[in-house]
This record gives C-alpha cells, structure tokens and sequence, in this order.
C-alpha cells in the first residue's frame, strides 16, 4: 500500500492522527460524507493494538474495570506476577494516581452513569456496525458464531451472576448453560472441569482484525485519501487552521484535526494543555497456527483474564492487563502463562509453533472513551481511549466524530465521554 505526504497538495479538510481501527474507520466515514481527509501514524495502518486484538465486536462488555467485585479480587490479583491483572513493581509508585481514579470510578453513583453511558455508546456502535460494513464492503468478514465465557465451579459462576442481572436489565441477550454435556454442544473438548457456562449470541467477530483494517485502509486510499507513516508529537491550533508537528521535522494543516492516536494520545492532548489520565493496560498473546481444533465460538475464560479465538490465520490465545505504560519491556511470561492454560483447558490444542506478541491497550479509569472537542478548541476532536473496546466500538465512534466535526447532534448522550470530565 502507498502511504503519500501532502507536500504540494491541496491541503486536505481534516487530518485523522492514527491508523489504528479506530483513525481508519473514522477517516473512511469522514471521507464517506465528502471531506478530503489525511491519516498520520507513526508506524502503517493496524500495526499497534489493531495488530494483535481479540477479533471481537463485544456488545455485551457494558461493565467498567472497577466494579465492587473486581476491587475485592483485585488485591489477589496484584500478588500473581502473572496473573490476569498485574502491575510490574517498579511501575507501581507512577500508576498509584491512576489506580486511585480507577477506584472512585467503582463507586455505586458513579458506577451505575458509567454502565447506561457505555451500554448507550455499545448500542449506537451496535448498530452502525452492519452499515460501516456494507459500505466498506467487509460484510464477509464478520461472524455470528456467539462467546462463551466458562466456569470451572458452581461457586464462580454464581459470583458472576451479579454481573449478568446488569446485562439483561441493559436487554442483552445471554444463555445460562449447566453441565459438561450441554457446555459441549456449544464446545467441544473443553476439560470436563467446566460445570457451567453462559453463551453470548450477539458477540460477533472479523475474520481477521489486521485484514479487516487493512481493507479499509485501501478502500480509502483507492479513493483519493492518503496515509503518512510520521509520528506526531505536538498539536497546535491558529485563527483559519490546525497542525500537527511531527519527529520528521514535517508539519501537517487542516481545518480540523481527530486525534485517535491510541496509548499515545495523552501526550498529544497534553500539547494543547487538555490532561487526560490514560494509561496503558498491556496485552498478551500468542497467535498459533491452525491446527484443525474444532474452535465453533470464541471462548473466554473469565477466572483466568484471556479468551480463545478462531482465526482466518490460526487460533489466538490473549488476553491479561499488565499495567506497566509505554516504556518497560514486554514480559512474554504472560503469553506463556495463558498458552499453558489453554492447554490445560482445552487439552487437544496444539500449542507449538506460535507467534508471541504484545500490545497497548488506551484505558480510562471509568473504562469510558474520551470522544469530543478539546477544551483549547472547537477544531480538535478525541476519540481514544477504548480500552479492549476499539474494534467494538470503532464504527459507533467513527459515526460521532463526523456529527461532532459537522457540528450536529449527536446519535447518543457525548456529556459522559467528554475530555474535561476528570
């Protein structure tokens, strides 16, 4: 694919800073609606947390990280270098602020706004998905195969029923299933361990998170956008234009600038004077070669923090939050740890010959995204922040960035996702 700077062209309506599913889905739909529109990232479209997703469009995941459940877990969490949530020791005094946001976000007042804002956000991304996909002509990519979150006792299961009574008072559409004959029809070969288990009908999943970018990176370029591989580090903003000033000594201009920069767009915010607590939760997985297990919905293992994914390119263990930001290297006893799971969970899998990878995750404290205009100005809008929502959220998101850069009303209630809110 060609990536093509704008020097001595005609400057572009709006330059999109970020080529992950999120800068890409929302590039395509600006352009979609008539604007000339120039993506920036610092490496080519889908190689950050686009690269290595869990290929899952989760409608259902309307719950924030701190629950009152998860806080009590938490402590056991913490003490597992390994385990599902982890925060490496020399990461722990920078991470403290944000920790303590993230437990304020549990409170009962404010956890019951950020439950109906993200299940407001989950609709609206719900149904703009079908129509993002038809006009991007990636229909065929999608799957309707479902997940199952698995339980190894009785009493895990019904520790997780609270949450479940908050998802169907959100109408979302679950099934409780009991015994290891009845988990087996929806998957087989799972270690008889499992005693119960609930199957989500409405999570969907792409064939292939990196394809599925990548097609709409070229369908945009094939229509007249263009996409430079250079990292922005500041923005600024003039009386008639915004710019972007880059490592490469370049600096880029528009009428409007979207920043959906990822884990790196705090620092872009930051350049304009908007402080927006984002933190990194890095993630884990390995990508195995297709070995013929019969995989026939994606499997997650709530106890253990990682799911199981059939891909078109192989089978995907992932998942884990090391808390540890941008800068600290990756530490693959994580994806070791959850490949050994997997064989223990789903002994037929064939865990040799597999790609280790890590990615940044852009969280929140309340778990909400920042979508809206900075407070320095109308002319730069956020949309970051997803956290494992990106790919979930990222044709909902996309469609609310082009009513806040037409100036219009929005499809959904943006005062609980605006910049200013911490």
């Amino acid at each position: 694919m060609a990536h093509m700077a704008y020097q001595g062209e005609t400057r572009p309506d709006i330059i999109v800073v970020g080529a992950g599913i999120l800068g890409l889905s929302t590039a395509f739909s600006l352009q979609h609606k008539g604007y000339s529109v120039f993506v920036l990232d610092r490496k080519n479209p889908a190689d950050e947390a686009s690269l290595g997703n869990a290929s899952a469009f989760a409608f259902s995941e309307i719950l924030p990280l701190a629950t009152s459940q998860t806080i009590r877990k938490a402590a056991g969490w913490l003490r597992d270098p390994l385990g599902h949530l982890s925060i490496p020791p020399r990461y722990a005094m920078q991470i403290t602020p944000w920790m303590m946001r993230l437990w304020m976000a549990g409170r009962p007042s404010r956890l019951n706004r950020s439950i109906d804002a993200q299940t407001s956000l989950m609709n609206h991304s719900k149904h703009a998905l079908l129509p993002f996909l038809k006009k991007t002509g990636t229909g065929s990519m999608l799957r309707r195969d479902g997940n199952l979150h698995v339980y190894e006792s009785r009493a895990e299961f019904e520790s997780a029923l609270p949450h479940w009574d908050v998802r169907e008072r959100c109408d979302i559409p679950f099934e409780h299933i009991h015994g290891e004959f009845a988990i087996s029809e929806y998957q087989p070969g799972l270690d008889p361990r499992f005693t119960d288990a609930t199957f989500i009908p409405e999570w969907y999943s792409i064939d292939d998170p990196v394809e599925y970018a990548q097609t709409i990176a070229e369908l945009f370029c094939s229509r007249g956008g263009r996409i430079a591989c250079a990292e922005a580090v500041s923005i600024s903003d003039g009386e008639s234009e915004a710019s972007v000033q880059c490592t490469n000594g370049q600096s880029y201009s528009a009428q409007k600038i979207v920043v959906c920069a990822g884990a790196w767009s705090h620092q872009l915010a930051r350049t304009l004077g908007d402080r927006i607590p984002l933190e990194t939760e890095r993630g884990y997985n390995t990508r195995l070669p297709d070995n013929q297990l019969d995989i026939r919905t994606q499997i997650t293992f709530p106890g253990h923090g990682f799911s199981v994914t059939k891909l078109n390119t192989g089978i995907q263990v992932g998942g884990a939050v090391e808390l540890a930001g941008l800068k600290l290297p990756p530490n693959y006893q994580h994806a070791n740890t959850l490949l050994s799971k997997a064989k223990s969970f789903l002994p037929e899998i064939e865990t040799h010959g597999g790609t280790q990878w890590m990615g940044f995750r852009p969280s929140l404290p309340d778990r909400l995204p920042v979508i809206g205009t900075s407070k320095r100005s109308q002319n730069i809008v956020y949309a970051f922040g997803h956290g494992h929502l990106g790919l979930t959220q990222s044709a909902g998101t996309a469609d609310l960035v082009c009513s806040l850069v037409d100036e219009r009303e929005p499809a959904i209630d943006l005062h609980p996702f605006r910049p200013d809110r911490f």
